[in-house]
C-alpha cells in the first residue's frame, strides 16, 4: 500500500487543475510587471536589493528554527552588491556562506544546476566549524538511516513525512537535477509552476542530512530568478512562508501523502508567492 507521493512509479508525472491555476498564474505575472516598473524608477535600489536578500535569508533560516547574525549577513552581502555600510559589521563563516549561497544562485541563473554546485551550496550552508560537532555529512548525501520529520514523544513518534531510502538516491537526484535544467526551455511550463514543482520535488528527495529546507528555497529563489532576473531581488518569498510557516508544513506533508495532483500545493505555493508580491507593492 503505498504511504508517501515517491512510492508511486511515476511520481513526477505531476497534474494541477489549469481552471484552478491558470487565473492565479496570470494575475502574479502581472504583478510582477508592475513591480518591475516601478522599480525603474528608484534611485535605491541597491539598498532595497540588499534589504530584501537579507529578509529573505534570515527568513529562510528563521522557518528551520535557525537564528542569525543579521549584522554580519548584511555585511557580507552589502560587500557583494557594492552597497556601502554607514555603520559596517564584521561578518562571520556563517555569513559569508549564506550570502555565497544567495548570490550564486541569483547572479548565475544560466549556470546549469549540477551535484557539484548543489554540494559547494551545502558546505556553505555549513562551513562554521561549529557545525562539524553535529556530525553531519557536509557537501555529501545523506546516509543509510531512515530520513524522517517526526514529532511527538520519543517513544511513540508521529511520522509526518519520510523521504525515499537512501539507495537509489543519486538517481533520484539526477532525474531531478536533468529535469530542472531541461524544463528551463520549456516553453509549454509557465515558469511560476516550474518553481513550484522545483520545490516539492526536491525538498520530498529530503538529499541531505540537514539543511534541505533551505536549499530547496535557495534553488526556488533560482528557478524564479531564471524566469526573471530583476523581479526576484525585489520580493522576499522566504518572508511570505515564514509567516504561513504552520499551513506550510501542513501542505507539504499532505501532498506527500497524496497522489501526484499537486494543484493543492500550486494553489498554496502561488498563493504564498503572490504575499510576498503584495507586500512589495
Amino acid at each position: 500500500m503505498q504511504k508517501w507521493i515517491w512510492q508511486a512509479e511515476n511520481w513526477t508525472n505531476f497534474t494541477w487543475l489549469d481552471s484552478v491555476i491558470l487565473p492565479k498564474t496570470r494575475q502574479i505575472h502581472q504583478k510582477i510587471g508592475i513591480i518591475l516598473g516601478q522599480s525603474q524608477h528608484d534611485l535605491a535600489k541597491e539598498q532595497f536589493t540588499l534589504d530584501t536578500l537579507l529578509a529573505n535569508l534570515v527568513a529562510s533560516s528563521a522557518i528551520e528554527n535557525e537564528t542569525i547574525n543579521v549584522f554580519s549577513l548584511r555585511s557580507s552581502l552589502a560587500q557583494r552588491l557594492g552597497v556601502t555600510l554607514e555603520q559596517p559589521y564584521p561578518s562571520s563563516d556563517r555569513s559569508e556562506g549564506l550570502a555565497n549561497i544567495m548570490l550564486d544562485a541569483l547572479n548565475d541563473v544560466k549556470q546549469p544546476l549540477t551535484v557539484n554546485r548543489l554540494m559547494q551550496w551545502h558546505r556553505w550552508l555549513f562551513n562554521d566549524p561549529d557545525w562539524t560537532m553535529h556530525r553531519l555529512r557536509i557537501g555529501q548525501l545523506r546516509g543509510a538511516e531512515p530520513m524522517q520529520v517526526v514529532s511527538g514523544r520519543l517513544d511513540y513518534p508521529k511520522v509526518h513525512f519520510e523521504a525515499p531510502p537512501r539507495q537509489g538516491l543519486e538517481e533520484r537526484l539526477n532525474a531531478f537535477i536533468d529535469w530542472f535544467n531541461q524544463s528551463l526551455n520549456d516553453s509549454l511550463l509557465d515558469p511560476l509552476l516550474r518553481a513550484g514543482i522545483t520545490h516539492l520535488w526536491f525538498v520530498t528527495l529530503h538529499p541531505f542530512d540537514d539543511g534541505n529546507g533551505r536549499i530547496t528555497r535557495t534553488l526556488t529563489d533560482l528557478s524564479l530568478a531564471q524566469m526573471d532576473e530583476q523581479s526576484i531581488r525585489l520580493y522576499a518569498m522566504s518572508t511570505a512562508i515564514l509567516n504561513k510557516r504552520k499551513s506550510y508544513y501542513e501542505i507539504l506533508e499532505q501532498t506527500q501523502k497524496n497522489d501526484s495532483d499537486i494543484t493543492d500545493w500550486l494553489v498554496w505555493f502561488l498563493d504564498t508567492l503572490n504575499d510576498s508580491l503584495e507586500k512589495t507593492l
